[in-house]
């Protein structure tokens, strides 16, 4: 169905729409996450000066404040609001519309923070306080409201600020589209580089030195120096990147299948290179954030066999995750008292993985008739089944109950020791490029494909003749190998087992990875575990809020890209045709037409 677009600015679904971002600005403040992401400063402040000009005469600048994530996520908001209008053509994409749109979004998103500000003004004059229910209604919060102003002032500059940035962002959309896309890629890595200001500092000072990183940071936030190289960086990366792209795939295409193959292979030949070398060039933190992304990963390529391939929801990963965790403790600790197995690390691992592999056969046989909803509260219970047996009393003589298994050593391999993330980098590395394989080459077998046409439709898929039973088993199989081997390697990791690593969040963290990754996607997973595990690694000073961002990622997703960030095509196709199949009819006779256009009224 093409949708039409407007000519005119519906009010009504623009005044619903920035209240509703008017809501969400409120809520940011009143929980304390725009105080809290305040303590991360991402652009340096500019003193001010003086300038003298001519014969005397002189010009004064005042200063202008450094940029924080508070600010930012502040700023953010009614910028998002003002392209929401035009995205959604609430607002025709014309300029004088998109001004006249984005100043009501803006005016009316900040309805809500201005009644905030005024009521805690009225009752602080009154010796009272709303922190006495918000405790994160702070002076902290209301200076940054006001911008440091009086109440009037304050909140005129408030106005002035969303209504301008809801401009900017309806106005956004209107420029043409070669320049947008380099502005918006400007704009993304200034913010990027900002936000992580602190990471690269880390990375980039062994090679340009003290010196060359205060040009461009200054205590992990850009210089305005920095603002400018980045800045152009983008522009040309948008300018140029889709072209040069293009260019470099009709090169490519244009070549003889031997040299095609030759220039893949060399692609593949560097990526290997670069990811072989990518610890020593990261550092030590990133290097330990990586190998957890890198078991999430594992984890999530496992569970896309399960959930992505053949549709069985489960929520009980986490028991093969422990599974080869324990076995990995077990087997390989080496108390003070030499009560332990003491194998080696290689020896176990596969043991490690066969017996998650036997867990999920045995896991798999009593909940074979169960689907949908039955079937996620099902392994649900699975999950917190082995958990609870894991910290029991009955088998604390071999778990060690609440205390875990201590004394795990670091793998070892002729006399070399991978005792540090740097090192321990290359094992996961190898382990995720393992079950990536076997994942790719399930993808496009037989079956595969029986679990997308399970994933589809069981009864369908029974009567085409696939055997439900075994390929459910098998499906359940092989999903939890992944979680086994992601499990032994994190033993080892850590050189510790406690039975509270292995909660239920774990399932819904590599739920999460396929959902906003892209269902029965590998690029997809690959992303979603870089952004949903590495990210909030790197700003551990926000953890706090780190389960809300992920419960607003999600209904986002769904709303926007229920398909994931890179989408398989087949999942594409799927999700396309039942978009199309649940469209409204377009008009009066559509109403009483079939597909085919034959009448179906009587």
């Amino acid at each position: 169905m093409i949708k039409e677009k407007t000519t005119v600015i519906r009010w009504r679904e623009l005044v619903n729409l920035s209240l509703l971002f008017g809501g969400g600005l409120l809520y940011v403040a009143v929980i304390g996450m725009v105080v809290t992401f305040s303590g991360r400063t991402m652009i340096q402040g500019v003193a001010g000066s003086v300038v003298t000009i001519g014969g005397g005469l002189l010009f004064p600048i005042p200063d202008v404040p450094g940029l924080t994530v508070g600010r930012l996520l502040m700023f953010a908001i009614p910028t998002v609001l003002g392209l929401a209008v035009v995205y959604r053509d609430i607002v025709p994409r014309n300029l004088t519309t998109a001004v006249v749109g984005g100043t009501a979004a803006g005016a009316l998103a900040t309805v809500w923070l201005g009644l905030l500000v005024i009521i805690e003004t009225a009752l602080l004059a009154a010796d009272l306080s709303l922190r006495a229910v918000f405790v994160n209604v702070s002076p902290n919060l209301m200076d940054m409201l006001l911008y440091g102003q009086d109440l009037f002032a304050g909140l005129m500059l408030l106005l002035a600020t969303n209504v301008g940035l809801a401009i900017l962002g309806a106005s956004f959309l209107i420029i043409p589209t070669r320049p947008r896309r380099a502005l918006g890629y400007a704009l993304l890595l200034t913010l990027f580089v900002g936000l992580f200001g602190e990471i690269f500092t880390q990375i980039l000072r062994p090679w340009l030195g003290n010196s060359g990183i205060r040009v461009l940071f200054r205590s992990g936030a850009l210089t305005t120096t920095g603002i400018a190289i980045v800045f152009a960086s983008g522009l040309l990366i948008g300018w140029f990147g889709k072209q040069t792209r293009e260019r470099q795939k009709t090169w490519v295409d244009s070549l003889p299948r031997e040299q095609q193959t030759r220039v893949r292979w060399a692609q593949v030949i560097f990526s290997v290179l670069l990811l072989l070398v990518l610890p020593w060039i990261i550092g030590t933190f990133l290097s330990e954030v990586a190998t957890t992304v890198g078991i999430y990963i594992m984890m999530a390529l496992g569970l896309n066999i399960a959930i992505g391939l053949a549709g069985l929801l489960d929520l009980g990963y986490v028991t093969n995750f422990a599974v080869g965790a324990y076995v990995m403790a077990v087997l390989t600790s080496t108390p003070p008292d030499g009560s332990g197995y003491g194998l080696s690390f290689w020896v176990v691992l596969p043991l490690c993985l066969l017996a998650a592999m036997t867990m999920g056969f045995l896991f798999a046989l009593p909940v074979l008739r169960m689907r949908g909803d039955y079937l996620a509260i099902a392994t649900l219970g699975f999950g917190e089944i082995i958990r609870i047996l894991a910290i029991s009393d009955w088998l604390s003589p071999l778990l060690g109950g609440a205390q875990g298994v201590l004394y795990v050593p670091k793998p070892e391999l002729l006399g070399f020791t991978f005792g540090g993330p740097q090192t321990l980098y290359y094992i996961i590395l190898v382990g995720v490029l393992f079950v990536l394989y076997c994942v790719w080459r399930l993808n496009n077998s037989r079956a595969g494909r029986q679990w997308m046409a399970i994933r589809e439709d069981e009864d369908v898929a029974e009567a085409m003749g696939i055997n439900l039973v075994r390929t459910k088993v098998l499906a359940f199989t092989l999903s939890a190998a992944a979680g086994g081997l992601a499990g032994g390697i994190f033993a080892a990791k850590l050189g510790t087992v406690f039975p509270q690593s292995f909660n239920v969040f774990v399932s819904i963290n590599v739920l999460s990875i396929i959902i906003v990754g892209g269902m029965g996607s590998i690029p997809g997973i690959i992303v979603g575990g870089i952004f949903l595990v590495g990210m909030p690694e790197v700003l551990r000073e926000f953890a706090e809020y780190r389960m809300l961002l992920y419960g607003a990622l999600l209904v986002v997703m769904m709303l926007q890209r229920p398909e994931g960030i890179i989408p398989s095509a087949i999942r594409q196709r799927e999700l396309k045709a039942h978009r199309e199949d649940d469209s409204p009819p377009t008009g009066p006779d559509e109403a009483h037409l079939g597909r085919s256009g034959t009448s179906i009224t009587t």
